[in-house]
């Protein structure tokens, strides 16, 4: 049996970055870009908004 791990529902990402006291829209200014770049993560594939939010998060990317 082979067990398939889901992604993150983008709700719970948000709440992880809560709980870190930082906002999606904080972080995305932090890194350097647009107060609504990293929003563009939740909903489509982008490999370096996905490592930023995981770094924050303290996690890899494969599993968030």
């Amino acid at each position: 049996m082979i067990l398939r791990k889901s992604d993150w529902h983008s709700a719970d990402i948000i709440a992880a970055l809560r709980k870190k006291k930082i906002t999606l829209a904080a972080l995305s200014r932090q890194s350097g870009l647009g107060s609504s770049t990293l929003a563009n993560t939740l909903i489509r594939p982008w490999p370096k908004g996905e490592w930023l939010i995981a770094e924050c998060l303290g996690v890899h990317p494969s599993d968030i």
